[in-house]
């Protein structure tokens, strides 16, 4: 996943199919017609997704006779099963009546996930094109209508008895869906009734979906003047990683005089998300404000509460502590924060190439597994990526696993900074993960989030081990070291710093709208605790809340990085310890997909997140990284 983009995996939250979600699973593009295989850029040419694995163009007949299907099927899944789920299951061959049912379900949400990839994904590449635009919310108010008819199936299959259900998943054509189906019965407590859930169903076009499309077209269109250019928010961002302090000091002022004339918009987006939220928490009976996203990634809230209590408690001998280093390199006791993510003065200068990244993570991931290696190339001979920045593109990155029918899709904007190359380990690791998870089914395939991110997070320290032991010059060594910690604090601390943000934010929302001011109090009380004395907040940071993506479109997300990258830490110190077979127990656990819950997939490694102390120990291997460059001087 990206580390700013979205939530690609995210399972069905209660009482919604997972066939009407899949419009609204990316962040969303292209070109009208197939994309040209490159673009040139500083770092070489750089490849464009072919989308037409999944349809030729935005006016294929094949979509409209896709989207025809899908409305026929749906009807006549509700004809042949509504009312009848308990009855039929009861009878002595109601696993296999039911498994038919499931199947044909099954095959429905394949179908609109083919479709709503599509459309997301083609309106990811290009999000300001009027015509894309009408495109991908045609497509959502289609796939949204056709799967009312398959609200029922969640409801009655919950209602179905316990013992009943178990009987008939004694059958093997229903015992294979039995990891969905107990996953499923998870949202029973959390259901309404069947009317209340198809008002919530049809209203998300014109609630919570019409914001999260406002969000995504308002920050795309935004534009800010840096050295008299007009700039997107993608090349803005990257200028606070240049090397030149004028220019990173003229980005981050420019970035907050157009957040701040947008204050009113982003401001009404958030109230309203936050309100829509408390309004179907409420009426479902979720007691915290993150309730629902720990039911959807299946994790248990003290689990959660630990990993935050852990990181929030090492922000000193984190964060802090290497700012204060950071700093001191620069010649300063402060930094401004736009100076937060600059280059170190002893960083290598230049621009990587698409092929040396390339080069770079295929030969780290083939040290490891050549079937790892060997799935991540197609993403490069099979054209699926999309890499050039262009006008009106989504920024971040992220990984979309589409359909098992299909493949996924990996966009990014790479630029040739070796942040860049850390991405592309981190979204290729969740490709590979996708792939492997395939098999499982439309239904089965999707992982929790908390173990959606640890095979990116993996990917990246494949890669960065690999860079770190070829390393020969101590200059180079630090350089990779400190630009190794820089990316497990904006994982770790920076992520949790949003989660308590977002926390306040929902929270306080509940006693009434919030104004923009009010957002950014609450914004610079959590980035002031996690980021420490040695980063100075100037004027205008107090909106910087304003692009960050995981708060419109999946509230509560990020934690789950924060989450993969502590596990990440502690299944790495395994790998290095006892190497053999470690591979291959890795590949089946990314291929167990959803199946399998996430502390039964961690037991092979004898992980176990509900140790008390299992966070701490993931936390010090950054701070053992920081002791090292502390020795360096």
């Amino acid at each position: 996943m990206p580390k700013s983009a979205t939530a690609k995996s995210a399972r069905k939250s209660s009482a919604k199919t997972s066939a009407a979600k899949k419009t609204a699973v990316v962040k969303k593009p292209v070109r009208k017609a197939a994309p040209k295989a490159a673009a040139k850029s500083p770092a070489g040419k750089l490849p464009e997704w072919n989308l037409a694995d999944l349809y030729s163009s935005i006016t294929a007949p094949e979509i409209a006779r896709d989207l025809d299907k899908i409305d026929a099927d749906c009807a006549a899944f509700e004809a042949a099963y509504k009312g009848k789920l308990a009855e039929e299951t009861a009878k002595s061959n109601g696993g296999a009546w039911l498994a038919e049912a499931v199947r044909s379900y099954e095959a429905i949400d394949d179908l609109a996930g083919r479709l709503g990839s599509y459309a997301g994904l083609i309106h990811a590449g290009n999000t300001v094109d009027p015509a894309i635009s009408k495109f991908y919310g045609d497509v959502s108010e289609r796939i949204t209508a056709a799967s009312v008819h398959l609200l029922f199936f969640a409801l009655e299959l919950n209602r179905i008895e316990d013992d009943v259900i178990e009987r008939a998943m004694q059958s093997p054509e229903l015992g294979h869906y039995r990891p969905w189906i107990e996953d499923s019965r998870k949202d029973k407590p959390y259901q309404l009734e069947d009317r209340v859930e198809q008002l919530f169903h049809e209203k998300s076009q014109t609630g919570y979906g019409a914001f999260n499309r406002l969000f995504d077209q308002t920050i795309a269109g935004l534009r800010f003047k840096v050295g008299g250019k007009e700039l997107a928010i993608e090349p803005t961002l990257t200028l606070l990683q240049d090397r030149d302090a004028a220019k990173r000091k003229a980005a981050g002022q420019a970035l907050a005089t157009t957040f701040k004339a947008n204050e009113r918009t982003f401001a009404l987006i958030t109230n309203t998300l936050s309100k829509d939220k408390e309004i179907s928490d409420r009426w479902r009976g979720f007691q915290d404000v993150a309730d629902s996203r720990h039911l959807n990634n299946r994790v248990e809230r003290e689990v959660v509460d630990a990993l935050v209590a852990s990181v929030r408690a090492a922000y000193p001998k984190l964060s802090h502590r290497y700012y204060q280093l950071k700093a001191k390199w620069f010649g300063k006791k402060k930094l401004p924060h736009w100076d937060r993510n600059a280059p170190l003065p002893f960083a290598p200068t230049g621009t990587i190439s698409w092929s040396d990244a390339q080069d770079m993570v295929l030969t780290a991931y083939g040290a490891f597994s050549p079937e790892m290696a060997g799935i991540a190339k197609r993403f490069f001979t099979d054209r699926w990526i999309d890499a050039p920045v262009r006008p009106g593109k989504a920024p971040g990155a992220f990984s979309h696993p589409t359909t098992p029918s299909a493949h996924p899709y990996v966009l990014m904007n790479y630029q040739g900074k070796p942040r860049d190359v850390m991405t592309l380990a981190h979204e290729l690791g969740h490709g590979v993960h996708q792939v492997l998870a395939a098999k499982n089914g439309a239904l089965m395939a999707p992982t929790p989030l908390t173990l959606a991110e640890t095979a990116s997070v993996f990917g990246e320290m494949l890669t960065f081990k690999r860079l770190l032991a070829q390393t020969k010059s101590a200059k180079q060594r630090q350089a990779l070291l400190a630009g190794k910690v820089e990316d497990m604090i904006n994982t770790v601390v920076r992520q949790i710093a949003f989660y308590s943000f977002e926390r306040a934010v929902h929270t306080e929302r509940r006693n009434g709208e919030l104004t923009a001011e009010r957002i950014g109090q609450l914004w610079l009380s959590v980035q002031n605790e996690s980021l420490g004395p040695a980063i100075e907040i100037k004027p205008g940071y107090e909106n910087f809340w304003m692009y960050i993506p995981h708060f419109i479109h999946s509230p509560f997300y990020v934690y789950a990085y924060a989450f993969g990258d502590c596990l990440v830490n502690s299944l790495y110190a395994v790998y290095e310890n006892a190497q053999e077979g470690f591979a291959e127990r890795y590949l089946a656990m990314l291929a167990a997909g959803g199946t399998k819950h996430y502390s039964e997939l961690l037991a092979p490694f004898g992980l176990d997140a509900k140790d008390p102390t299992f966070w701490d120990g993931g936390l010090s291997v950054i701070a053992g990284m920081i002791d090292e460059l502390e020795a360096m001087g």
